[in-house]
């Protein structure tokens, strides 16, 4: 039984380190409230700093 995907304005998303490219963390955002692509500064594990995570595609 897969997981129904869900019509409205909220999707689920990955953010992606811009250095080492590994897929760190999963959020959710509302592409009503924000249009572009959301960019966090986060704790990397693998670089083991904080760097800058861009949004992407969960596969």
């Amino acid at each position: 039984m897969g997981e129904a995907k869900k019509k409205g304005p909220v999707e689920k998303i990955a953010l992606q380190c811009t250095e080492c490219k590994q897929k760190n963390y999963t959020t959710e955002k509302n592409r009503r409230n924000t249009q572009g692509k959301l960019e966090l500064s986060k704790y990397c594990p693998f670089e083991r700093k904080h760097t800058l995570h861009r949004e992407t595609k969960i596969k």
